[in-house]
C-alpha cells in the first residue's frame, strides 16, 4: 500500500500534527508499505529515513506565529498525485492544503482518510478572528464531509465534527513511546536541581503560545511549588516576565524530554482547545499525575481521582486546589502516577498505527465495492 500523508503543518515545526505524521510514516515503512509526505514550506528536510518529503510553497499568517498556509492549486496537486500514485490519501489536520488535496483526490477517485487534530474554530476565536467563525465552521465541515472516513482523537473532537454535520467519524487515538516516556527516566539529580528547598516540581510541557493558556499557571505559584516550563514559542518573553520564579528549559526532545517529564512531580495542562493533548499521555507514561480542564481531549485521557484530576474549565481556583492537594501528598502522587502508567501501557505507537492501517484498508475495500 502506498499512502500520501498531506500534513497541514510539518518539520521544522514541532507539534502534534508533525509528530503523528512522522510516527505514521515510520510505521508504514517498517511494515513494508510506502509513504510520502506532502507539506507546506520550502524549509526543512526533503527526506526522513526512506520517506520523501514533497514541499509546496506557503505563506505566514499575520498575527498567528508559527503557522504556514500552503499556496498550491488543486491542479498542481492532481499532477502530484498522478506522479506519486498513492492508494490512499491521509489528510493530517486538513484546512487549506488539506482542502485542496481532498478536492484533487476526489477528482482522481483516490480514497481519503482525514484526521481531525486541530480545533481550528476555537483557535481562530482565540486569535481574534471570531467574526469569521461561521466561515471557518463551513470550511471545516466541507473538508471533512468530502473525506471517505474521518478519524477523531477523542469523544469531544468526534462531537465537534458531528455537530458540523460530518457523519462518517470514527475514533483514532494517539500512541505514546513507552520507552522514551517511562518512570525509569526520572533523574533525582535533575529534580533536585530544580527543587530548591525541597519544593514540589510542577511542570508545563508544550508550545509557549496564548492558546495554551500558560498564564493560568500564575495561580499555582507558591513558596512550596517550583514551576518548570518545558518548551518554546512566541510567548516565551511574556511568560518569563509574568511567571515569577519559573524555570524555563527551552525546547527539549528525545531522551532529554523523557528525562525532564519523568523528573516532574506533577504536570498541569491548562489549554482548553486541545482535541487530544499528547503531553498528557507522555506524562502518564512517565508515571506523572496530570491536572487539566474537563474539556476536549483530557476528558478521555484522565480518570478523575485515579490518574489525575479534571477541573471545571476556567475555574482556576479548582485547578489550584487539585495542584495543592497533590503537592501536599506524595503518596497520592505516587499512586496516581502508577495508575497513569498502567492506563497507557497498551497505547504504543505500533498498536495505534496498526489501527490506522486497518482504517486505510477499510476505505480501500469500500472504494473497490463502489467501483465494482
Amino acid at each position: 500500500m502506498k499512502v500520501a500523508l498531506v500534513a497541514e503543518s510539518f518539520l521544522p515545526r514541532i507539534n502534534g500534527v508533525t509528530n503523528s505524521v512522522l510516527r505514521s510514516a515510520e510505521y508504514l515503512e517498517r511494515q513494508g508499505h510506502k509513504a510520502v509526505v506532502i507539506a507546506p514550506g520550502l524549509a526543512g528536510p526533503s527526506q526522513i529515513g526512506n520517506v520523501p518529503i514533497v514541499r509546496v510553497p506557503s505563506v505566514a499568517v499575520p498575527g498567528i506565529p508559527d503557522v504556514d498556509v500552503a499556496r498550491v492549486s488543486v491542479r498542481k496537486l492532481v499532477k502530484c498525485f498522478l506522479e506519486l500514485k498513492p492508494d490512499v490519501i491521509h489528510l493530517a489536520s486538513p484546512f487549506v492544503l488539506g482542502d485542496r488535496a481532498g478536492k484533487a483526490a476526489q477528482l482522481l477517485g483516490i480514497p481519503v482518510v482525514a484526521i481531525y487534530q486541530t480545533d481550528v474554530i476555537g483557535f481562530a476565536n482565540h486569535y481574534g478572528f471570531g467574526s469569521m467563525e461561521a466561515l471557518v465552521q463551513k470550511w471545516t465541515a466541507r473538508v471533512h464531509q468530502r473525506a471517505d472516513l474521518n478519524l477523531a482523537p477523542s469523544s469531544a473532537a468526534s462531537k465537534q465534527l458531528q455537530d458540523l454535520g460530518v457523519l462518517n467519524v470514527q475514533h483514532w487515538g494517539r500512541g505514546v513511546d513507552l520507552e522514551q516516556f517511562n518512570p525509569k527516566r526520572r533523574s533525582e539529580k535533575l529534580h533536585n536541581f530544580w527543587s530548591e528547598k525541597n519544593k514540589v516540581v510542577v511542570g508545563y510541557v508544550g508550545r509557549l503560545a496564548p492558546e495554551k493558556q500558560i498564564l493560568d499557571l500564575k495561580q499555582v505559584i507558591s513558596d512550596q511549588i517550583q514551576l518548570v516550563v518545558i518548551g518554546d514559542g512566541p510567548q516565551r518573553s511574556e511568560l518569563k516576565q509574568e511567571l515569577t520564579g519559573a524555570i524555563f528549559t527551552g525546547s527539549l526532545s528525545g531522551a532529554d524530554l523523557g528525562e525532564a517529564i519523568a523528573s516532574l512531580d506533577l504536570l498541569v495542562a491548562p489549554g482548553e482547545l486541545e482535541t487530544f493533548c499528547q503531553v498528557i499521555q507522555e506524562a502518564m507514561a512517565s508515571g506523572v499525575p496530570v491536572v487539566a480542564p474537563n474539556i476536549g481531549g483530557p476528558i478521555d485521557l484522565i480518570k478523575h481521582g485515579q490518574t489525575g484530576f479534571l477541573y471545571q474549565a476556567k475555574n482556576l481556583s479548582e485547578m489550584q486546589k487539585y495542584v495543592n492537594n497533590l503537592s501536599d501528598n506524595q503518596a497520592t502522587r505516587n499512586m496516581l502516577g502508577q495508575n497513569a502508567r498502567n492506563d497507557v501501557a497498551n497505547r504504543s505507537w505500533d498498536n495505534i498505527c496498526a489501527q490506522l492501517v486497518n482504517h486505510y484498508r477499510s476505505v480501500l475495500r469500500t472504494t473497490e465495492i463502489k467501483a465494482a
